[in-house]
């Protein structure tokens, strides 16, 4: 076990003892976040501003539902406390409930949890009577939980370390995984209690995937409470949300058939050639704020050259970044995504005939924990030269290897979906929105995964995909971009340049409503209309 230090075993001692920490705070900190703690200095400001708008919007609206909404870190308390209040000036009910952490990985003293509990309670405070707020942490349950959710939270732990980590092998002995098994059996004891006592008509919380949010997500479905769970994508003023289910699995299904029989419009079918002309050429466009390629494309030609390939049949593998909550549980018939590379640099070692390119994800620059590059490095100390491993970093434009590509692997990242746009054949490994659509290969078992690969490398030339097939994919492309996501106004990642824009007055007026209004009637779990979540 990770020794403690001596102030940190102080604080301990210290936070047991009843208003210490909350004393302290008051008198030697003057209200301000605590050392160590995230500042919600902004939130500060706004929120008065925010209960007035929420409280006159409120005269005017109709008696709504009882809402749970959930946070904890900081963006999260901010980004859900101006969407609560706009639920309560929508006329809905609304409970915020949050856990004070600052860490996903270690252990914090209960003197210090104390100080930051105080702090975020008497900041939310300012929200006055719109917002109901529950400081989960200083609620105790000795509650026993029934097997089947135990086992559940349980396995969720060992999802939190992965992602934590960012990575597949993690060990489930380790310090960390009890670290987080504790804290959440814990807040699932508390938040089981509370619901069942409280039981609102929807929970509405980010992500739903891992860490407080998954346990939310779990103990809410296991007493059939209706769970919205949402994210933010790359895209400004829009949001991911899935009623019932863990929103990171992106389910398109219900989306998909509702307008799986409809062909694009030729304005549609100009938006998406524009937006992919934009990814392939790595530009931003329009209300896209990431930028995953940093390299212009070069050309195919160029790039083998560059990469020493020859004319022998090309596979391309392009990763996800490892550990992110859309990768982690999505196996169907590997361990994970490191097994079914691992596996397939095994195949190419033995089939020295073919050449295997793999590209690891540009967007790992932009996080934390080992590479890709690395894992596979500590795998493999020297490839066979039919094998080259590009990573993150590298300044290679990952379209011009889909132009080379005899054919492609993936096990669940976008670029899957963009290599049926180019005519380019795709097995998919994982569970991704894109499978099944009718444009993908896609194995159950190890035996249909090698069966495919050895197919398809026989005769290369006939592994393009057919027109109809292509139209298929940039149709699914289209209702995925532009359909799939739904209008709203706080980004939790650019939250307050976007409440610039939007202030909540302006969102709850009748222009704000024309344009959000139905993804609040979705985010409390009213059914979803796809066809009202059309992009102007």
């Amino acid at each position: 076990m990770v020794k403690k230090r001596p102030l940190d075993s102080l604080k301990e001692f210290i936070g047991e003892i009843p208003l210490t920490a909350e004393l302290y705070w008051r008198l030697r900190q003057a209200d301000s976040p605590p050392p160590g703690s995230f500042s919600l200095e902004k939130l500060k400001t706004h929120l008065p501003v925010w209960r007035e708008e929420a409280a006159q919007a409120q005269q005017d609206a109709e008696s709504g539902k009882h809402v749970l909404l959930f946070a904890t870190f900081g963006y999260w308390v901010s980004q859900t406390a101006i969407t609560g209040l706009a639920l309560a000036g929508l006329g809905h009910r609304v409970s915020l409930g949050f856990l004070p952490y600052t860490k996903r990985q270690e252990s914090e003293n209960k003197f210090d949890l104390r100080r930051q509990n105080t702090y975020i309670k008497k900041t939310l405070a300012l929200a006055g009577s719109s917002l109901n707020i529950f400081p989960f942490w200083d609620k105790k349950s000795r509650q026993t939980l029934p097997p089947e959710l135990k086992k559940t939270i349980e396995g969720s732990a060992l999802r939190d370390i992965k992602y934590i980590l960012l990575r597949e092998d993690v060990d489930s002995e380790s310090d960390l995984y009890y670290l987080r098994v504790k804290r959440n059996i814990a807040f699932a004891k508390v938040i089981l209690a509370w619901l069942q006592e409280n039981t609102p008509d929807a929970i509405v919380i980010p992500n739903g995937s891992i860490l407080e949010f998954g346990v939310l997500f779990y103990v809410g479905r296991y007493l059939d409470i209706p769970v919205i769970t949402y994210e933010f994508g790359e895209q400004r003023e829009r949001m991911w949300l899935a009623p019932n289910r863990d929103v990171m699995r992106q389910k398109t299904d219900t989306m998909w058939e509702a307008f799986e029989d409809q062909p694009l419009t030729e304005a549609e079918w100009e938006k998406i050639r524009t937006l992919f002309s934009a990814r392939q050429g790595a530009d931003l466009w329009q209300n896209f704020s990431r930028q995953w390629q940093k390299t212009a494309s070069q050309g195919g030609e160029e790039v083998r050259a560059t990469l020493g390939l020859d004319q022998r049949p090309v596979v391309f593998l392009p990763t996800n970044v490892l550990g992110d909550s859309l990768t982690l549980g999505r196996q169907i018939f590997s361990e994970g995504m490191t097994e079914l590379i691992t596996r397939t640099i095994q195949y190419f070692i033995d089939h020295p005939q073919y050449q295997l390119v793999i590209r690891i994800h540009p967007g790992e620059q932009l996080g934390w924990g080992p590479s890709v590059y690395e894992i596979l490095k500590g795998y493999f100390e020297n490839l066979p030269e039919n094998i080259h491993i590009i990573p993150a970093d590298a300044a290679i434009n990952s379209y011009d290897l889909i132009e080379i590509a005899s054919f492609a692997t993936v096990f669940t990242t976008t670029l899957g979906m963009e290599m049926a746009m180019s005519g380019v054949r795709v097995i998919v490994a994982g569970e991704t929105h894109y499978r099944g659509k009718g444009f993908t290969a896609d194995p159950d078992t190890w035996e249909g995964y090698f069966e495919f690969l050895e197919k398809f490398l026989k005769e290369p030339a006939k592994n393009k995909l057919s027109q109809e097939q292509v139209e298929q994919a940039w149709t699914y492309a289209y209702r995925f971009f532009f359909d799939y996501p739904f209008p709203f106004p706080w980004h939790v990642q650019h939250l307050w340049e976007s409440v610039e824009k939007w202030p909540l007055k302006r969102v709850l007026s009748e222009e704000g409503l024309q344009k959000f209004g139905d993804t609040f009637r979705y985010l409390v779990g009213e059914p979803i209309d796809w066809k009202e979540n059309r992009n102007e």
